[in-house]
């Protein structure tokens, strides 16, 4: 009516545009951060014999035990 918006029709797009992609990398980094932290002290990485040996080196299970696991994951 008096001429204050003209042209300000873009900015706005531009605007929501990065509110958008602010956000969505706040989210995604949350999301990041979370999945990072979740996986950490799980050691998923070792494999069975590997787990084994450990449990052998601890003293949680004897000679024999550690042995017909071994002949049982070989």
């Amino acid at each position: 009516m008096w001429g204050m918006h003209d042209g300000m029709g873009w900015w706005m797009v531009f605007g929501a545009v990065w509110m958008v992609l602010f956000w969505g990398a706040i989210i995604w980094l949350i999301a990041w951060a979370v999945s990072q932290f979740s996986r950490g002290g799980g050691g998923g990485s070792a494999s069975p014999l590997d787990i084994a040996k450990q449990r052998y080196a601890r003293g949680e299970i004897d000679r024999d035990q550690y042995e017909q696991l071994r002949k049982d994951l070989a």
